[in-house]
């Protein structure tokens, strides 16, 4: 090879890690890329962006754990706001769903109650939150949760949005203040509603439990690892993107 072709190969191969240097620095960092505390912690809501629609998640501490990663998932889709609390039981619900819809004018809304409902408390217990499923008052009676959804489902209904109902995802065997299978009575109860109401369902329940052994944390515990929420959360981003793409 003569001088030439050796000057002019050094040259090529320069210019290819150049480019190659180039396109690397160009990636977005995860910070670069998120920026705002929104996308960190789920109580801090997005600046209203005019020209995104408005999206609301109402839940409980299922919903604040996967509240960031749909964000993080619909981002340039949707600003992505939260009630600024746990969602709690269908009866607090009920008390501030007026107060939690009256800040701007809603496109989609994703819902959930139903953990805390089905939750056995007693004032005597020593467990978390007084959770006590042997000696315990139940929350909410199936007729009291009939009547609360439903009522929640006709204000929703009023603010014209596209409404999801999250069924309420698995309790496990060993959960001290709840039942394993209530959780599936009270997601029928909604289900009835949703489907005369035409709400549309997100079947959180049957999408957790394909890999709920990897998911949910340790034995008794109804909530999820860091991985767990964001296996939820590309659930719950995908069915509001369609309804997104129904507006």
């Amino acid at each position: 090879m003569n001088i030439q072709k050796i000057i002019t190969t050094f040259v090529y191969l320069m210019f290819l890690s150049a480019c190659s240097t180039s396109s690397h620095d160009q990636l977005a960092t995860d910070s670069e890329l998120y920026t705002g505390k929104e996308f960190s912690k789920a109580y801090v809501n997005p600046k209203d962006n005019p020209n995104l629609p408005n999206v609301l998640i109402i839940g409980d501490s299922i919903s604040v754990g996967y509240t960031v990663a749909v964000r993080k998932l619909l981002k340039g889709k949707a600003d992505v706001y939260r009630v600024p609390t746990n969602g709690k039981h269908s009866s607090y619900g009920l008390n501030n769903i007026d107060k939690w819809l009256a800040s701007r004018q809603w496109h989609v809304i994703h819902f959930n109650w139903g953990l805390w409902d089905i939750c056995y408390r007693n004032p005597k217990s020593t467990n978390q939150g007084h959770r006590d499923k042997v000696n315990g008052t139940l929350t909410t009676t199936p007729e009291q949760y009939q009547q609360n959804m439903s009522a929640i489902i006709a204000q929703l209904k009023a603010t014209k949005a596209k409404l999801i109902w999250a069924t309420t995802t698995p309790v496990p065997k060993f959960e001290v203040g709840r039942i394993e299978g209530d959780e599936l009575f009270y997601n029928n109860i909604v289900r009835d509603l949703a489907i005369k109401n035409g709400v549309a369902i997100n079947d959180l329940h049957a999408h957790a439990l394909v890999n709920i052994a990897d998911i949910q944390k340790s034995q008794g515990d109804v909530h999820f690892t860091k991985n767990g929420y964001h296996y939820l959360a590309e659930k719950v981003a995908k069915v509001i993107r369609f309804q997104l793409s129904r507006i």
